[in-house]
């Protein structure tokens, strides 16, 4: 008898599988992981209390609607609670936001390079990659995105800052991509690092999608509130957005652990500015090390820097790692380097400095 195996989907065929950023060697020279843009610093206050206390109870189901977490962020955002939806990270949000407009026969629009996760949940909705080459400064290139848009275009993804680069669109560029893009075609402003931003042109998506009902903003908790390991995000958008999000999201999804803490990291708020502003310090100083060693560093509006070194990619990464740091590689591209401890910050710049004496 020949041996068969389920069939699976087409789409499915040449997909990459997600690659996290590489983590420290347990035991080994390796102490510091800047290789996934995570917060250096522990929870917010308040947090581990709501998180211990829910654990008693994760015997539960969690809340499926993310009730409290939800209203907390409408009244922060100055929404309507219909407005927003839940779901396990902005990435997880975003997979919902394919699955709701976006199949076989229709194309998806976003920059390139940017977040890796979007040509992944594109090609598993079955739906094809319209990819935008970022202009030569790494930015993303709106004009051409916008002549990018067919009749067959239901989703565009701005990453603004975006991710791995750390550029940033700005609000005149960004308001006359809207007024260019079709109103049927939904346009998701990813800002998983709006909290890094100090540059008062760059807009706030929320403010940008109160009167326009094709545009959905993507925020999440896991970077400037540091709870990337229990995935929390979340979407504001108009009503049929918003409620299609929740029909495509995964029952009880966000646990309860998650939306207790999210609503803990809200409440501290005065904490959660003076850790980001030591952040962006700490992001300043190392692009002016680099910048003073010859490097060429895009301008980075968030928690990481990012290095054009083509060919040399793998050979920086590989320094870095026996220095006693971890980055990410894009292997013929680059490397993205996550703001960490001050320590880690340290040695990146030793090796930076160190690699480019001996190319």
């Amino acid at each position: 008898m020949s041996e068969t195996s389920p069939k699976l989907r087409a789409e499915l065929e040449g997909i990459p599988t997600y690659k996290p950023g590489k983590p420290a060697a347990a035991g080994g020279p390796v102490a510091y992981k800047l290789s996934s843009n995570e917060n250096p610093y522990p929870p917010l206050p308040g947090v581990m209390e709501s998180v211990a206390a829910a654990a008693s109870a994760f015997n539960r189901y969690p809340d499926m609607a993310c009730t409290a977490l939800t209203n907390e962020l409408a009244e922060r955002f100055g929404v309507p609670v219909s407005h927003v939806a839940t779901g396990t990270g902005s990435v997880g949000v975003a997979q919902q936001l394919l699955q709701s407009t976006s199949g076989p026969g229709d194309e998806v629009v976003y920059a390139w390079r940017s977040f890796e996760a979007y040509p992944i949940i594109t090609r598993i909705s079955g739906a094809t990659p319209v990819q935008v080459p970022l202009t030569p400064g790494d930015v993303h290139d709106l004009d051409a995105m916008a002549d990018a848009i067919t009749d067959r275009t239901r989703l565009v993804f701005v990453c603004n800052p975006n991710n791995p680069t750390g550029t940033v669109v700005r609000r005149a560029e960004l308001e006359r991509f809207l007024d260019r893009v079709p109103r049927d075609v939904l346009v998701v402003l990813d800002e998983a690092y709006r909290e890094f931003i100090r540059d008062r042109e760059v807009p706030d998506g929320v403010a940008l999608y109160r009167d326009r009902p094709n545009v959905c903003v993507l925020r999440t908790f896991s970077k400037a509130y540091g709870l990337a390991g229990l995935r929390v995000g979340f979407a504001i958008a108009h009503e049929p957005v918003a409620a299609a999000l929740r029909k495509t999201a995964v029952p009880f999804g966000v646990s309860q652990l998650a939306q207790d803490a999210a609503v803990a990291s809200l409440r501290a708020e005065d904490e959660l500015i003076g850790r980001v502003g030591s952040l962006v310090c700490e992001r300043n100083r190392v692009v002016d090390a680099l910048r003073s060693q010859g490097w060429t560093v895009p301008e980075t509006h968030a928690n990481f820097v990012w290095l054009r070194l083509g060919e040399r990619t793998v050979a920086f990464a590989e320094a870095c790692q026996q220095a006693g740091v971890v980055v990410r590689p894009f292997p013929g591209e680059g490397v993205r380097v996550t703001i960490g401890e001050t320590e880690a910050n340290d040695i990146f710049i030793k090796t930076a400095e160190a690699f480019r004496r001996e190319v």
